[in-house]
């Protein structure tokens, strides 16, 4: 079949609307009508080459549709289920998966980076050639044709273009805070990046009692919307932030940090405004390559802990139905993280937007 996808042909190029071919499922795949997907930073970072992966390559890892064809051998959904696609596929065998830390599975991590499915080949075609998907996904199109496991059955009763948002920003954000970090009621809290991932962290960190929570940016602009998720002071990003947020917390710093930008510099920010004995979780992936100067001396004295993070310590298959659970509740903010939405042949246009810090999330709505 024939389908409409945004494909990335070389680094520092536009994104591009082509008509490409879809082959069918395959035994254990799903063939998935996108309603929406989200606009992500990390698909700028492979547009840009900081992130390299193969081209031509359909990006787009955080999407929502309908499953219209199953393949082989598939079980856990069928035709005409909701599903919410996630780029952390598990096998629930694995060494990970067996300790509880199934965002890290060692059957499917090495998999999803090749830009194939499993046996080692392309669905998607443009102009007689295999083109790549990132993360197993591949959502900046109409169609996916994804590996079972890369969908997570939902309920129908959840808009699909906030479902989209669970996939990625939200689990990652949100997971950030309740797993990764496990911060208590009570702990004070300071996140340096106030954007989709940011904004998710925030609010997980108030669902967990979190007092202070301290929002960092840069963009004074996200202050207003940092407080709505959840922050109770906002500061701009500067050399002396770490002295604001040592006097709001008697002196000491705060007992976590959150860096979710990816941007060295600020990481160490990040490090200097945790009290002795705090956490620091790294949640913004800083570019391939890159080092962040951590003072080995003032960790071993200070005790201070730094902790990397990957989908917020999540369990796509268990957490995002309990997202979704907590949004129907009225407990989780995910229609107010859209600020914008686009059609596909917006795409260049949205991430204009997102780099000039106008959206919390943007979503291409197909």
């Amino acid at each position: 079949m024939q389908m409409q996808a945004a494909i990335l042909t070389e680094p520092h190029t536009p994104f591009r609307i082509e008509s490409v071919a879809l082959d069918p499922p395959k035994a254990g795949e799903l063939r998935v009508k996108l309603a929406a997907s989200g606009i992500c930073r990390s698909d700028w970072r492979v547009a840009i080459g900081t992130a390299p992966k193969p081209m031509p390559i359909v990006t787009g890892h955080e999407g929502a549709g309908i499953v219209e064809a199953v393949g082989a051998g598939v079980t856990r959904a069928q035709v005409g289920d909701h599903v919410t696609l996630t780029w952390a596929p598990i096998c629930g065998e694995c060494f990970y998966c067996q300790r509880g830390k199934a965002n890290l599975c060692a059957a499917y991590r090495p998999a999803i980076a090749t830009g194939l499915l499993d046996d080692g080949t392309a669905r998607v075609h443009w102009r007689g050639e295999p083109v790549y998907i990132l993360a197993g996904l591949g959502s900046f199109a109409e169609y996916a044709v994804v590996r079972e496991a890369s969908c997570v059955p939902i309920r129908r009763d959840v808009p699909l273009d906030v479902a989209a948002l669970v996939g990625c920003a939200v689990a990652t954000g949100v997971g950030a805070a309740m797993y990764t970090g496990r911060v208590g009621a009570g702990a004070s809290v300071a996140v340096f990046g106030a954007g989709g991932i940011g904004l998710n962290i925030i609010h997980g960190a108030q669902l967990c009692g979190a007092h202070p929570i301290i929002a960092v940016d840069a963009n004074e602009a996200k202050s207003a919307r940092a407080r709505q998720f959840g922050a109770t002071h906002t500061l701009s990003s500067a050399e002396k932030t770490v002295d604001q947020i040592q006097a709001l917390t008697g002196g000491r710093g705060v007992d976590h940090a959150f860096e979710a930008v990816g941007i060295p510099k600020l990481q160490e920010r990040a490090f200097a405004a945790t009290r002795p004995g705090g956490t620091l979780t790294l949640v913004g992936t800083a570019p391939d390559g890159s080092t962040t100067n951590l003072p080995g001396a003032v960790i071993t004295r200070s005790e201070k802990i730094v902790r990397g993070c990957s989908y917020g310590s999540v369990n796509p298959q268990r957490d995002i139905p309990l997202l979704l659970d907590l949004y129907r509740a009225g407990k989780l903010k995910l229609e107010q993280l859209i600020t914008r939405r686009y059609r596909l042949d917006q795409i260049n246009h949205a991430y204009t937007d997102l780099l000039s810090g106008e959206l919390a999330r943007g979503i291409i709505v197909f």
